[in-house]
């Protein structure tokens, strides 16, 4: 079971909200909007994104890393691990 699974209609509910925004941009520019505009769409989706990516590695830790920690071992080492890697691809973003 993943940590997520308790809120797993909100992130399926924010995630068609962000493939809508995503459409809207295309339409957008499909209709030759102002190029200011259609990056200040992208900079809400992308923060839109980021929200949902926050909100999972926030129930990684809790539940998933949290589980590990308390077992010890080459687990907990591999969780962290594991949730360090993913931190530093959202901060590369």
């Amino acid at each position: 079971m993943n940590g997520y699974s308790h809120d797993k209609e909100a992130l399926l509910q924010r995630m068609r909200r962000v493939e809508g925004q995503v459409r809207g941009i295309a339409k957008m520019i499909d209709d030759d909007k102002y190029c200011i505009d259609v990056l200040t769409q992208v900079s809400a989706a992308t923060k839109a994104l980021e929200a949902v990516a926050l909100g999972l590695l926030d129930d990684h830790l809790r539940h998933c890393v949290a589980d590990a920690a308390a077992q010890g071992g080459d687990v907990a080492a591999t969780k962290v691990a594991e949730a360090s890697a993913a931190i530093a691809r959202l901060v590369k973003s």
